[in-house]
């Protein structure tokens, strides 16, 4: 495998203790008191991966992590690996559900070794790391870790010089707390073993990532950015040298905007994975969210038929118009009764909002302010007898009666997910990470 094969990745971490971030894994001193600050941070300058280390003590503080960790991943715009506090099979599932893409063995007490293959086969290799101390270890179990682990991590960087004489093809991640600038280039640059850097000097330095990537690209290295299929040149410009873009929400399909780009900002877009623009009114490159903070996160780029313009879908931080408003398209020129029925989560959503309403503003013979008013337990027993009438249906021929219990049974679901404040978003990621 040659150098510009492998791409090289920057990777901060938090170390999460008592749900605050502290500055490293004996949880000397807060960096900073909400964590979600920093994965905002590393949004928005870049990092290509983020790892979470749980240095919680008890069940209690370990409940409580994963609730921080569920925020987390749902904000971070990028994969999060989960390590620490990982004994047994239950806890890699703990980090999954929560959000994790990736659950990181501790090699380093033998017990976590012995769980690789188990956790392995249960929720596949591409989700299970390990972190060493001492890269011999992994010599120790090379044929087990080949062929159960996606991933290593190096935690002792002055240990790097070793990795060279461990007999396996798995790519490294090496944790940097005491390198330089220079050093950890040179480290990318001249090794196909190690895929990328994290830890404290990537935290420290975080707003430099794409300054890194640039350097790194000059040097001929494979860096982390979105690969196009297809070059500038390719696509059909307008009389001003220009492509429009079509901006959607790429979870709910919603139409956001409608801008340009031009050479610069295409590639730009391409290097940062956030959307970039060219301002015809102001004549100057216009990167989404940079005065506002309503960032647009790439998730997908798509050229039309004729290459004449790009549909874009993003993760949109806010509000997409310049005026608040969630989407630029809310001026209604016509507009003719219709059934919607072709998106879904639109009709849950709507319904949703209905019955977020009624709790927000009740009125007067409302059947769901009759539901909020007497409290958790009638709201639970009518779940219970809806799923009951489902059942009943279920055994009768006509589907009909299956159709209007589901119904019920969802109205009833929705009530309760607005008492519990879960939203349909919650739902949808959930299933989405299992």
């Amino acid at each position: 495998m040659s150098d510009q094969q492998v791409v090289k990745k920057f990777v901060p971490c938090i170390y999460l203790h008592q749900g605050k971030a502290v500055d490293g894994l004996r949880h000397e001193r807060i960096v900073e008191e909400d964590p979600l600050t920093l994965v905002q941070r590393y949004n928005e300058c870049g990092a290509d991966e983020l790892i979470v280390f749980d240095l919680s003590r008890g069940d209690a503080e370990h409940e409580a992590a994963l609730d921080v960790l569920k925020e987390i991943c749902a904000l971070a715009e990028m994969d999060v690996f989960g390590a620490g506090n990982i004994k047994r099979m239950e806890d890699v599932k703990k980090l999954l559900y929560a959000g994790c893409s990736r659950a990181v063995l501790n090699y380093d007490p033998e017990g976590n070794v012995g769980i690789t293959e188990e956790v392995s086969l249960k929720f596949g290799k591409e989700k299970i790391m390990a972190s060493v101390t001492d890269p011999g270890s992994v010599d120790d179990n090379r044929e087990l870790a080949e062929k159960y682990l996606s991933g290593l991590i190096l935690m002792d960087e002055a240990k790097a010089g070793q990795l060279g004489s461990v007999q396996t093809a798995l790519p490294w991640y090496l944790n940097l707390e005491q390198s330089s600038e220079l050093q950890m280039m040179d480290t990318l640059a001249d090794t196909d073993r190690i895929c990328g850097v994290t830890g404290n000097f990537v935290n420290d330095h975080y707003a430099k990532i794409y300054e890194w990537k640039k350097v790194l690209l000059s040097r001929g290295v494979s860096v982390q950015t979105l690969e196009a299929a297809l070059k500038w040149s390719e696509l059909k410009k307008n009389s001003d040298g220009m492509v429009p873009v079509i901006v959607q929400d790429y979870r709910t399909s919603e139409v956001l905007m409608l801008a340009y780009m031009n050479e610069e900002s295409y590639e730009k877009t391409l290097l940062t994975g956030k959307m970039t623009y060219y301002s015809r009114s102001r004549q100057e490159l216009w990167l989404k969210g940079e005065t506002s903070g309503h960032y647009q996160y790439v998730k997908s780029l798509t050229a039309d038929c004729d290459k004449d313009t790009i549909l874009a879908k993003v993760s949109q931080v806010g509000a997409a118009c310049h005026t608040g408003a969630r989407s630029c398209f809310f001026r209604e020129i016509a507009h003719k009764e219709y059934e919607q029925v072709d998106n879904p989560l639109s009709v849950f959503t709507d319904v949703f909002n209905v019955i977020k309403d009624r709790k927000l503003h009740p009125k007067e013979g409302s059947y769901t302010n009759y539901l909020f008013d007497k409290g958790i337990d009638k709201i639970l027993k009518k779940l219970g007898e809806e799923a009951t009438e489902i059942v009943i249906a279920a055994k009768n021929p006509n589907p009909n009666e299956i159709k209007y219990e589901i119904s019920d049974f969802l109205y009833h679901m929705m009530v309760l997910m607005a008492e519990k404040n879960i939203s349909w978003e919650d739902i949808m990621t959930e299933l989405a990470n299992r």
